[in-house]
């Protein structure tokens, strides 16, 4: 799975556009995104992000 940090999401919305699965959501109230359990792991979003503001957990 993959983690959005949020220190470093600016909110572009350019990797809940590239997830096939719909994974990332963005949480009421927030400026960020968030991966939810529904990722398959496929790095699109990762490679999207133009912030490195994405990561595979370990």
């Amino acid at each position: 799975m993959h983690t959005i940090n949020p220190d470093e999401c600016q909110f572009c919305g350019a990797c809940q556009s590239a997830c096939p699965q719909e994974a990332i959501i963005h949480p009421d109230g927030k400026n960020y995104y968030e991966v939810t359990d529904d990722c398959i792991d496929c790095g699109a979003c990762e490679a999207e992000c133009g912030f490195n503001a994405i990561s595979a957990d370990d």
